[in-house]
């Protein structure tokens, strides 16, 4: 029985379907469950958690092959199906919260057995950016995050400071991690098939980021007001926030040798860190 055959099967054992508010759509491609395990490197020595499981059938593989793997589904009816179909796992663990209210520190800190901490998961796609900075920003002691999102939101995590498809959430990706596209992935690899191409992209997370600042949280909001007006210039965008005047961005831009007509997208990660510093530096906040 193939994927899509044991799909089929299970939604039809269950009486089950998916749930749009949950934005559910079942993976039923192996090549690409393969291809997801491999490239995520899981050994016996990880704990993985799996976030949004749904019918599990990333979570079987998985279970055969990390020491542990704890999911996180919030819906009632996904989480009687996976009791149901692993309840002889001894390294399996179910958890039917909203991943944003979950303490996922702790479970780490209580699993620390285990040599590393990884994150594979085919996320909800409503919700993706809320979960990859909620992962990020705790500062979780993870390796990498392996998960399945939208193609246009894949390359905008995926592309470098300065690239043709970056936002505001491509300066924090790259702040923590490397990341890097793993596989495209057409909708018929799901059911029901969504109205987008999904990719897989993983999160090599770092030790350390890659720019220092003197302060992150106001480093972030920065890039987040930089990004708010993408059309207009670095200095429109800033000036506009109340943030910072419009005289005061033009002097820090000429004394960082940044040109005046900047926008945000140009701007490197480094040099977005040294606009931070000089904004912290001169007590403007």
């Amino acid at each position: 029985m193939n994927l899509e055959q044991e799909t089929k099967f299970i939604l039809k054992k269950y009486n089950a379907q998916a749930n749009k508010s949950y934005g559910q759509n079942f993976l039923i491609d192996q090549n690409v469950v393969d291809e997801i395990l491999e490239k995520a490197e899981v050994n016996s020595e990880d704990l993985i958690i799996e976030i949004g499981p749904g019918l599990g059938s990333l979570t079987a593989p998985l279970l055969g092959t990390a020491g542990k793997v704890i999911c996180i589904e919030l819906d009632p009816k996904m989480v009687a199906i996976l009791k149901d179909r692993f309840a002889l796992y001894g390294n399996f663990e179910l958890i039917n919260e909203d991943v944003l209210k979950v303490d996922l520190n702790k479970i780490i800190e209580e699993n620390c057995q285990f040599k590393s901490a990884k994150v594979v998961a085919n996320l909800p796609y409503y919700i993706t950016t809320p979960i990859i900075m909620k992962l990020l920003e705790d500062k979780l002691n993870l390796e990498s995050i392996t998960v399945m999102v939208q193609k246009e939101v894949a390359d905008r995590l995926a592309d470098k400071p300065g690239g043709k498809d970056v936002g505001a959430i491509t300066y924090s990706i790259n702040y923590y991690t490397n990341p890097e596209i793993i596989i495209d992935v057409p909708r018929y690899s799901f059911i029901p098939a969504p109205n987008v191409d999904s990719a897989v992209i993983k999160l090599n997370v770092l030790k350390e980021p890659k720019v220092k600042v003197l302060d992150e949280e106001l480093f972030f909001k920065v890039v987040k007001f930089a990004f708010l007006q993408k059309r207009k210039t670095l200095m429109n965008s800033l000036s506009n926030s109340g943030l910072v005047s419009k005289e005061f961005i033009e002097r820090m831009l000429n004394e960082l040798e940044i040109d005046l007509r900047v926008r945000a997208e140009q701007l490197s990660l480094e040099q977005f860190g040294e606009i931070t510093d000089y904004i912290k530096n001169n007590k403007i906040i």
